[in-house]
């Protein structure tokens, strides 16, 4: 889950690295009421989980709290990037000496953690890496030896940092990391962490993502979870416990196994090339027990999707039998009832396939179609989902 600029600062906050006072404003009045509060230059920034919000309009100084409601009005309601501004943080302005960028985050790829820094913060940091590698620092770390000041010194050294500021810094850098690791983030990340002109350490931005994987250890992560904004599909499929995401195409998709799923994806995207470009609709993984009630609740997620015209059901079956699954399909297929309208293209193989697909020819259901193989099933859903 990723956090909005304000959500994150308060987890900075609450394991002590240095944030700037702010509000947080849903109307021009509320941001001219914490610009009151917090007194002087402040600055209206808007609260998308998107990047560029400066360039697009969505960051404004203001020298006043009547100035804060009239940032506020203009922010408001700003598509940024498809996201709508539908809250601004309203923070002190500061005067900035440097701007440095220092980040933790999971290294999928080697299997550890990263830290990354450089003293050329405040710039797109992508963007930086490609153009002038040499001046972000990359470094291993050890989860079990994790980071303390000596560490977190060595870092600054190598991300250029200077001297005057790196003491200070590295107590910085050791709160952040106790964040991560707190909180199970997969992604701590501050641009710009800046130097005002007392040399005092300040996080600006901050950006953070939390792993899903640990929310039974942190129930009040819960109430960080934008449901106004969340879509209402993968709200629906997560209520249910499965493992859904939206994507933008026609063909729904149903496996089990994320591997198995994966693949599916990809045959049905180069499947769709030749039926004028559909694409796969959605990622879901049912996992191992495909019972009834799991392949009827992710049919009925992915039938609530408008955007799909055609289902592939892609199962090898496993510790599950293809019998199981098959039987799971014609249960569905009455628990939904007149809801199942749409084509269904089903591919069995593995553990009972043979018994899995005579229960499907015995149920002759006229929404289900049986493909022998994966790359033909993919084509015959992209091909219904194309005439449709």
């Amino acid at each position: 889950m990723d956090l909005y600029e304000y959500q994150a600062k308060d987890l900075f906050a609450a394991h002590g690295v240095p944030v700037l006072p702010g509000a947080v404003a849903s109307t021009p009045e509320e941001a001219q009421a914490a610009a009151e509060k917090i007194g002087g230059q402040v600055v209206v920034k808007s609260q998308v989980k998107a990047g560029g919000r400066g360039k697009a309009g969505g960051v404004k100084l203001a020298e006043s709290a009547a100035e804060a409601k009239e940032k506020a009005e203009a922010i408001l309601g700003l598509d940024i990037k498809g996201h709508i501004t539908r809250r601004v943080l309203v923070t002190a302005a500061s005067d900035i000496s440097e701007e440095y960028y220092f980040s933790f985050l999971l290294d999928r790829a080697n299997r550890t953690f990263l830290a990354m820094a450089s003293a050329e913060g405040g710039v797109e940091i992508e963007q930086l890496a490609v153009e002038r590698p040499d001046a972000l620092a990359r470094v291993a770390i050890d989860p079990i030896e994790g980071v303390d000041k000596a560490k977190a010194l060595d870092i600054l050294t190598r991300g250029k940092f200077p001297e005057e500021v790196k003491d200070e810094a590295a107590d910085v850098v050791v709160k952040l990391w106790e964040t991560f690791v707190a909180e199970d983030a997969t992604l701590v990340e501050i641009n710009p962490l800046v130097r005002d002109p007392q040399d005092k350490i300040v996080a600006l931005d901050g950006k953070v993502t939390l792993d899903g994987n640990a929310d039974f250890r942190h129930p009040a992560h819960e109430e960080l979870v934008d449901k106004a904004a969340e879509d209402p599909l993968e709200a629906k499929a997560k209520a249910k416990d499965l493992n859904y995401v939206k994507l933008d195409g026609q063909v729904g998709i149903i496996g089990n196994g994320a591997g198995l799923v994966m693949s599916t994806l990809d045959v049905v995207a180069y499947a769709g090339e030749n039926h004028g470009g559909v694409k796969p609709a959605n990622f879901l993984d049912i996992g191992g027990g495909a019972s009834a009630e799991v392949m009827a609740a992710g049919l009925d997620v992915i039938l609530g999707d408008s955007d799909v015209t055609s289902v592939f059901v892609n199962v090898f079956g496993g510790i599950t039998a293809c019998d199981a699954v098959a039987s799971g399909i014609v249960e569905a297929l009455k628990i939904l009832g007149d809801d199942a309208t749409k084509p269904l293209v089903v591919r069995l193989d593995g553990n009972n396939v043979e018994e899995g697909r005579r229960i499907l020819n015995e149920a002759n259901h006229p929404l289900v179609t049986q493909v022998d193989t994966m790359d033909n099933a993919a084509d015959k859903a992209a091909e219904l989902a194309a005439g449709a």
